[in-house]
């Protein structure tokens, strides 16, 4: 298992994280598992002796119970493990319940120590964006909490790239302990955070967490142009979450992850999370598992190397629309373009 710095901080978390959306099973999240704390104890096991030392869950997971499950799981191995969890989505049906204000914050970091059973939670990551909250409330909140010893780090999830930079200048010139991270969606389905969000983790020096490596799923091999899984699953139709806009052109990615995973006689998901493990900017691949065969497969992702010719093959086929202002960059400031810029533009230079 290799390491890897979490932006400008002195921690280090495996390129791998466990996430624990699966635990609980309560409400929606059922349909994504419903490991209790027998199987979590046994899926924690595992990974701690593969290496990985960093742990992801939220307080929105089966509304709390993931954390429950994951702090009893833990039970003396905590000095083992980097804990992250989130919050921002509703809690519960009051006006205040919701959110990232100085009410919501203090309260739900109380909570969630509680529910994990710990002192302090090492990665604390806003979930979403919040934009009736004056950003300088929320990140004193945040402040606050670190200098009380109740957090150590705090990240941002699932904000654009001007949400990103505005809360990062926000710490700064109120001296707050800064913005280290962000958990962003990723995937060879889509690669939409290379418009903004990689190139800001480039040019600021932040870590990247990616979330559903697997497009929920759909890039584990199972989903195939004109079959149905024999397992069942989701049609494409109900995917919310990724959208799919492009489904010929999933399908075109699928058909050459899968050839890739044949020819090496392993699984379409392992390929997929390494090929993620390899991409600009990437700090670490938060991936879940219901069982432990599933679990021991995406393990074995941290030790995979593609060649150069397998990467080309999966960067061509799912390379994202250049869209406006960067094909107009790579057409009058080619000369002019800094490695985050040509983290995006580079590929299409000579198309």
């Amino acid at each position: 298992m290799e390491y890897r710095l979490l932006g400008r901080s002195g921690l280090k978390v495996s390129t791998l994280t466990f996430g624990t959306a699966t635990f609980g099973g309560v409400g929606d999240l059922a349909k994504w598992g419903s490991t209790d704390v027998t199987n979590a104890r046994r899926l924690l096991d595992i990974c701690i002796d593969a290496g990985i030392n960093t742990v992801d869950t939220a307080n929105l997971y089966s509304y709390g119970k993931s954390e429950e499950i994951l702090g009893e799981a833990m039970e003396g191995r905590r000095n083992q493990l980097i804990v992250a969890t989130k919050l921002g989505f509703p809690m519960g049906k009051g006006v205040n319940d919701h959110g990232l204000s100085r009410f919501q914050i203090i309260k739900e970091c109380e909570a969630s120590l509680k529910r994990l059973r710990i002192s302090h939670i090492d990665l604390y990551q806003m979930h979403q964006w919040d934009g009736l909250t004056p950003l300088q409330e929320t990140l004193e909140a945040f402040d606050a909490l670190i200098r009380a010893g109740k957090v150590r780090y705090i990240g941002a999830s699932n904000f654009s790239g001007w949400h990103l930079m505005k809360a990062m200048e926000t710490a700064r010139v109120n001296h707050f302990v800064p913005i280290v991270s962000q958990q962003i969606y990723y995937s060879l389905e889509s690669r939409d955070a290379e418009y903004e969000l990689i190139p800001i983790t480039l040019d600021q020096g932040l870590g990247v967490l990616i979330w559903s490596p697997l497009a929920g799923g759909l890039l584990s091999g199972k989903y195939r142009r004109g079959k149905t899984p024999e397992e069942g699953g989701r049609h494409l139709n109900d995917w919310h979450e990724p959208p799919i806009y492009n489904q010929e052109k999933l399908y075109d990615t699928i058909e050459v992850l899968v050839a890739i995973a044949e020819a090496r006689g392993i699984s379409a998901a392992e390929v997929a999370l390494a090929w993620l493990l390899g991409r600009p900017g990437v700090t670490s691949v938060v991936f879940g598992a219901r069982t432990e065969d599933q679990l021991r497969k995406n393990l074995r992702s941290a030790d995979l190397t593609l060649t150069a010719e397998e990467r080309k093959k999966l960067d061509d086929i799912s390379l994202p629309t250049l869209i406006y202002p960067y094909w107009h960059q790579r057409n009058t400031a080619a000369d002019r373009l800094g490695p985050a810029d040509l983290s995006l533009i580079g590929p299409y230079l000579d198309k």
